[in-house]
């Protein structure tokens, strides 16, 4: 047995991939539109997870858009959370907030940080390997929301 994927509902197409692909960096893999169904399903990888995404290798994040839903989907804490490991966690906190998305618990600890996706999924940063040395101002950051 290997782990496939992780999927989420999301609520608009454009605003998921602003995040998941220009903020994130992530790329589609594949996308599927079953209109007996009437769904979309995308596929999602980080960059590195690309190749082994396209031969079923490495896990995937589908993002699942239900074409007539008005539901708005709910998730609190108690869903969990999705978890990247990044090589630089300072560096990819800056950019995401270059890109405008609030770090809802930062840095702090050089180690791990938390953000959002626009339907609320928590999205966990893990620094690969050794926490790097704290510093400021992430050492000084308060959080922001909930993660």
């Amino acid at each position: 047995m290997r782990y496939a994927h992780t999927m989420v509902r999301i609520t608009n197409i454009d605003e998921s991939l602003d995040f998941w692909v220009n903020k994130m960096g992530f790329e589609e893999v594949r996308r599927n539109e079953v209109p007996e169904g009437r769904f979309t399903l995308i596929f999602l990888a980080p960059p590195q997870d690309v190749p082994g995404a396209r031969t079923n290798r490495t896990p995937e994040l589908e993002l699942t858009y239900n074409w007539d839903s008005d539901e708005i989907y709910t998730t609190g804490r108690a869903w969990g959370h999705l978890a990247y490991r990044v090589d630089d966690i300072y560096a990819v906190c800056q950019g995401l907030m270059d890109k405008g998305v609030a770090l809802n618990r930062p840095p702090r600890d050089g180690r791990m940080a938390f953000v959002k996706s626009p339907d609320n999924i928590s999205v966990e940063l893990i620094q690969d390997g050794a926490a790097l040395p704290v510093q400021e101002p992430w050492a000084g950051m308060k959080n922001t929301g909930d993660w």
